[in-house]
């Protein structure tokens, strides 16, 4: 690989891992911007919108089996993930959330074989095991708990959302179509999914203040329309498995974001959590050593 190639991916990759990194934030802005006690709304406000911002921009509908595809892309990705990741912080301590949360490169990287038909990167596999120990030596308190729901949902929001990201890569995106545009089918997608559950279960939040809508449009613009075409042009790019481990930024940005608010130093073991995580992410992005070697002898 040339030094130019080499220098495009790294800069590629590094703008990538900000759409994980604004991702964290989300724990903190929902606590501390939205009214308690209406997830579901929360997720129509942060896919809706920025689904039909992105179609404005992008001035393209689907045509064909795009409409199906951007549907089912649509609520792997989005509409089914975003309740059940809800779900999964209700029912369980957000350390064991975020844990079962990071299990989401280990699923790419199986589902990689089903649906892409690439041989299992055990580099890759042993590096998410590796990631998601340090998550959970980040996040993982005393009061962890196993609630047999909130794990089924926890573990379900990463298979839903590793389906999504393997099948984005699988089916890529109609020529002429930018990232905007895919993103915005996406989202709009899933808010159309979440409408109904959003408004009979939840209903629209009393009160909505300033603070609400500063936190709906830092979700819906900067963690959802942003972010999401970052994500989806990168998938086309960079390997899967590889491009999903950084999705270990998230709860390690969240801890971080919750540790700086709440003026908590962070233990020696959550330390090397993060040392631990972060040497996973980076590591994942490399080529195994074999391959490696056979490209240098090249």
């Amino acid at each position: 690989m040339s030094t130019s190639t080499t220098s495009e991916r790294v800069g590629r990759t590094a703008l990538t891992a900000l759409a994980p990194a604004a991702w964290g934030t989300t724990y903190i802005v929902t606590t501390h911007l939205l009214p308690a006690g209406h997830p579901l709304f929360a997720a129509l406000m942060r896919t809706l919108p920025a689904g039909l911002t992105a179609l404005l921009l992008a001035r393209r509908l689907p045509t064909g089996e795009w409409w199906w595809k951007s549907l089912v892309l649509g609520t792997l990705n989005m509409g089914a993930f975003f309740p059940l990741l809800f779900l999964a912080a209700q029912r369980l301590p957000g350390g064991v959330a975020a844990t079962l949360g990071a299990a989401q490169p280990i699923v790419v990287a199986f589902l990689a074989v089903l649906l892409l038909h690439e041989r299992l990167s055990t580099w890759r596999v042993g590096w998410g095991v590796v990631g998601m120990i340090g998550v959970a030596l980040v996040v993982l308190g005393p009061s962890a708990a196993l609630d047999p729901i909130g794990v089924a949902a926890g573990l379900g929001g990463a298979v839903s959302m590793g389906t999504g990201v393997v099948l984005t890569k699988r089916w890529g995106r109609p020529p002429g179509v930018s990232s905007v545009g895919l993103a915005g089918w996406q989202l709009t997608a899933a808010g159309l999914v979440l409408l109904v559950p959003a408004l009979l279960i939840d209903g629209v939040p009393p009160g909505i203040d300033g603070r609400a809508v500063a936190g709906y449009l830092w979700l819906g613009l900067i963690g959802a329309l942003i972010t999401y075409t970052i994500w989806f042009s990168a998938i086309r790019r960079l390997p899967v498995t590889a491009t999903a481990l950084l999705g270990l930024l998230s709860p390690l940005v969240a801890a971080a974001l919750g540790a700086i608010i709440a003026g908590e130093w962070l233990t020696v073991s959550q330390l090397a959590g993060f040392a631990l995580a972060l040497t996973a992410m980076v590591s994942g992005q490399l080529a195994p050593p074999h391959r490696r070697r056979k490209t240098q002898a090249a």
